[in-house]
């Protein structure tokens, strides 16, 4: 039977500690124990099914990391309080000082900066490539590196990775692929097409209502019960923990996400066939003209579609400085980072989400300061958005 991530979370059952349909959350930071021995097993790592502290792990937080290991088809997952609570363990996790990753160049600007500039302090270097090309991505790997990082579809030029080829290119050299899957949550399953570790920023469409911020790796249990090993587990000593409340928030909002992530990439698919006809350059897995079409179709779950990004040029920052401004005014979405919400969202990263990027580099990758990348929100009537969207561009010149 074909692997369907939503299914996978449909089939998992919680019932409460009174029969709830929802689990009981765990609103507690420690556990008593009625034994001391059962203490220090526990804190060994010896007890099954036994809580410590919620720094650990807690009820709240197991269950929804299990819903996500289902939804990734993983064996594990850690849930963690941000996206990059979850990107700086599990890179740490994997690398020693000495060690190297090769690195998509296009990622999310907290990505980078944590690779161009932080992980160096540890002796970790990073060559940043282009990761549609295999041939570079093949080249910068060296005796040392450890990973090859990237982004399912990339922040924020939407590039998609060949997660096959970039599997098998891991394996031939003994190293593990690390993907971040935030912009394409049931899109794509990296796990299933050969990924060692998926990452989420759980923030973004999983939540889906912007009011959490929350984090998850996705991998093996040996991987991810080394990250929580007391003595040298990256997520236990550098403490990025979830909050039980926010876990359980998390969870009754992931039982929706298949509804969510449709109606996302049906409304984005609308508004790019529409701006492409217009004459806009618009950049959207979806379109038969992006260069990685016919990858992203060899790879995703067809019934999610292309996913809810995309991006278009207004070909000045003036120009999109305008346009965003002028599409809050009408309510058609908010000047703001991040995505996945049930309004559309809007910013110009390369003086935003990717401002960490040097100019020069923001511009050898194709990042114009025009760009504006559009998280497409739920909304019921998309050819109405599509109208008021194009009056304003026609109130600006850019149509």
């Amino acid at each position: 039977m074909k692997f369907n991530p939503a299914d996978k979370i449909q089939d998992l059952q919680y019932f409460g500690e009174f029969g709830g349909v929802n689990p009981s959350i765990s609103d507690s930071s420690t556990y008593t124990f009625l034994a001391a021995k059962s203490m220090m097993d526990t804190f060994e790592g010896n007890q099954e099914g036994c809580y410590l502290y919620s720094r650990h792990s807690s009820p709240s937080n197991l269950y929804l990391g299990e819903a996500l290991a289902a939804m990734e088809g993983s064996e594990s997952a850690n849930v963690c309080a941000s996206g990059m609570g979850a990107i700086t363990p599990t890179l740490m996790q994997m690398c020693n000082q000495g060690d190297h990753i090769v690195s998509s160049r296009t990622i999310y600007g907290g990505t980078y900066a944590f690779l161009k500039n932080f992980a160096p302090k540890f002796g970790i270097q990073t060559s940043f490539v282009d990761i549609t090309n295999l041939e570079k991505v093949a080249a910068a790997i060296t005796k040392n590196t450890k990973v090859i990082y990237c982004e399912s579809v990339s922040n924020p030029l939407l590039e998609v990775a060949d997660i096959i080829a970039l599997s098998k290119l891991a394996k031939k050299h003994g190293i593990q692929l690390v993907v971040d899957n935030t912009f394409s949550p049931l899109n794509i399953s990296p796990i299933k097409l050969g990924a060692d570790v998926v990452i989420h920023s759980l923030t973004k469409f999983i939540n889906g209502s912007s009011d959490t911020v929350g984090g998850v790796i996705c991998g093996t249990k040996e991987f991810v019960d080394s990250l929580r090993n007391v003595n040298d587990g990256a997520s236990m000593l550098l403490g990025p923990v979830m909050d039980s409340l926010r876990s359980a928030s998390v969870l009754k909002n992931l039982r929706t996400l298949h509804i969510r992530i449709k109606k996302h990439s049906e409304n984005a698919l609308h508004l790019a066939q529409k701006f492409e006809q217009d004459g806009l350059k618009i950049i959207y897995p979806g379109l038969e003209n992006h260069p990685q079409h016919e990858l992203f179709k060899n790879m995703y779950n067809e019934e999610y579609g292309f996913g809810g990004m995309l991006a278009i040029d207004a070909g000045s920052l003036e120009k999109a400085d305008e346009l965003m401004e002028l599409m809050q005014t009408r309510n058609l979405g908010y000047l703001a980072v991040s995505l996945g919400f049930y309004k559309t969202l809007f910013n110009a990263p390369g003086t935003a989400t990717s401002s960490e990027i040097p100019i020069e580099e923001q511009k050898e990758m194709g990042l114009t300061d025009g760009l504006i990348r559009f998280s497409i929100g739920l909304d019921n009537d998309i050819e109405r958005t599509y109208q008021a969207m194009k009056q304003c561009m026609l109130e600006l010149k850019i149509l």
